[in-house]
């Protein structure tokens, strides 16, 4: 039997949890040594499986079949596409800097207060939550997916209401009291969103007597698997309102910012650009592939939500005092380009959404790490506290700038080729959205230049006059980022080359094809 190289990619990170839970209080180094060392092990195994993915081949590979609970016909089914390689791919880059990142975050605290903060259990849970989204972007079993999609609430609720931001203007009480408030707003939200997801797969399971993503999806395409057309509405508007509730859409967003505003900057980073993918990448796999009638059906409705979304995420980033909730609205509005993508049902369109998601991970990092960096020098997150940082921390400035640049979208930067695509797709077949999604890019370059104006530029404010600059760990940090941006603004082959394929079926699946160009090309 061949090695189970995606078992191993998200056992490993799991074994790293309890091992590090394991280590003794005192030896906080060793519990984040241990961390790190787990989640950069994981790195490489993802790395072998990126190399080992042929995107000429089948559709899943690297597959792994074994019967768990044969009566109701659940079985443990792995495998990727092109889409779920990226995003198994990002999750494993991304998880060693947000340890780097967290390096200190959960060291006891040394307020008034003394309370207990256990420093290897912040760095088990980041693991634990490494390894339930890794399965779920290698999950082919529809219940299989549904349990780690809603087992890694737990973790991440653990993570915002037990190590939340210290940085707050109203003292540690009132800290406490909203990191609970968010937690448990986090916990609600997508409780009820995976609430509803279970009644619709337990009527999937009704309908087709098996819960195997391949075999459902196979016996749709020959027509041996027939839905009612109520039904299969019914069924994709379950499992597309839980997506919707972790992507996060509008209106079923609200939880986001105060999450990653409680957050620590790492903790943060977790939450939009690792968990939330998960919601997005299963609206591709499950909704269009197992519903393509219903996502047909929806598309007008989910495509006005999507334009909502930019808009108004983008407007709320423009009013923001606070830097963490102004990034979080930020993201709101980039997964609105996202669906946006996915619901345009077209090549580019949809290219362009999976491209987002691995670029979106990487500058949403890049941003709010050297964000988070800032405000634990400084101690607030409130805009009007800095002023002129640039002239006594010029690296960490820089940086913050070209996190920002590439939250806009600057051509030249990874994001701005996803949003290219996506923009491109919509207009293709439904130019009126795409124009009023326009006013997102507008937005965007209006709160991330007035945010690096207002923090960075002008006088040096007393409070900042003695900032230091990036230190080596942040640097660290940081630096494979802004490389990663810049390469991918440059050249986005090695990722398009991966997800095209698998968008191209993804489109079969709807039977949707490109539409025709107006203009013949010159011959």
């Amino acid at each position: 039997m061949s090695f189970p190289l995606l078992t191993a990619t998200a056992v490993l990170p799991a074994i790293g949890a309890v091992a590090t839970a394991a280590v003794p209080a005192a030896r906080r180094n060793a519990a984040k040594a241990l961390a790190l060392l787990f989640s950069l092990v994981t790195l490489a195994l993802a790395i072998v499986v990126l190399v080992r993915f042929d995107p000429g081949g089948a559709r899943y590979q690297l597959t792994e079949s074994h019967s768990w609970i044969a009566e109701f016909g659940v079985r443990y089914e792995l495998g990727v596409d092109g889409i779920g390689v990226a995003l198994v791919a990002l999750t494993a880059l991304l998880i060693p800097f947000v340890i780097l990142a967290g390096w200190h975050d959960a060291d006891p605290l040394e307020t008034g207060s003394k309370r207990w903060r256990p420093t290897q259990g912040f760095f088990a849970l980041i693991l634990a939550v490494e390894a339930m989204v890794i399965l779920s972007f290698e999950a082919t079993d529809v219940f299989l997916f549904y349990i780690f999609f809603e087992a890694m609430l737990i973790p991440m609720y653990f993570l915002i209401g037990g190590f939340g931001d210290r940085a707050h203007e109203h003292g540690e009480e009132a800290a406490s009291t909203q990191r609970s408030y968010a937690a448990v707003k986090f916990l609600l939200y997508n409780l009820v969103g995976g609430l509803i997801m279970l009644a619709a797969v337990i009527g999937l399971y009704v309908v087709a007597g098996n819960f195997s993503l391949a075999e459902i999806a196979q016996a749709r395409a020959d027509g041996t698997l027939h839905m009612a057309t109520s039904t299969e509405r019914w069924l994709f508007l379950g499992f597309f309102f839980a997506f919707a509730v972790k992507a996060p859409l509008w209106p079923l967003h609200t939880w986001l910012p105060n999450a990653m505003g409680e957050a620590t900057a790492p903790v943060a980073v977790l939450i939009t650009a690792v968990v939330d993918k998960v919601g997005t990448f299963a609206m591709l796999r499950f909704c269009l592939q197992l519903f393509p009638e219903a996502s047909k059906w929806a598309t007008p409705v989910i495509l006005v939500l999507a334009v909502i979304s930019i808009v108004y995420g983008a407007l709320l980033a423009v009013g923001q005092r606070d830097i963490k909730r102004l990034v979080a609205y930020a993201s709101i509005s980039h997964f609105g380009f996202i669906i946006l993508g996915i619901f345009a049902m077209t090549s580019q369109g949809q290219s362009g959404a999976t491209l987002y998601m691995v670029n979106h991970g990487i500058s949403t990092a890049a941003l709010m790490l050297v964000a988070g960096f800032l405000i634990s020098r400084r101690g607030s997150r409130l805009i009007a506290d800095y002023g002129g940082v640039q002239k006594v921390a010029p690296v960490l400035a820089g940086t913050f700038l070209i996190g920002g640049l590439a939250t806009l979208s600057l051509p030249g930067l990874a994001p701005f080729v996803s949003e290219f695509l996506v923009l491109v797709g919509t207009f293709a077949r439904y130019p009126a959205i795409g124009i009023i999604a326009t006013f997102g890019i507008v937005l965007a370059a209006l709160y991330t230049l007035v945010l690096y104006q207002r923090t960075m530029t002008g006088p040096v404010k007393p409070e900042v006059s003695a900032m230091p600059d990036l230190r080596a760990r942040e640097l660290v940090v940081v630096t494979p980022l802004i490389v990663l941006l810049i390469f991918l603004g440059v050249y986005p082959k090695p990722v398009t080359d991966i997800v095209n394929p698998a968008v191209k079926q993804t489109l079969s699946d709807v039977h949707k094809k490109d539409p025709k160009p107006e203009v013949e090309a010159a011959k």
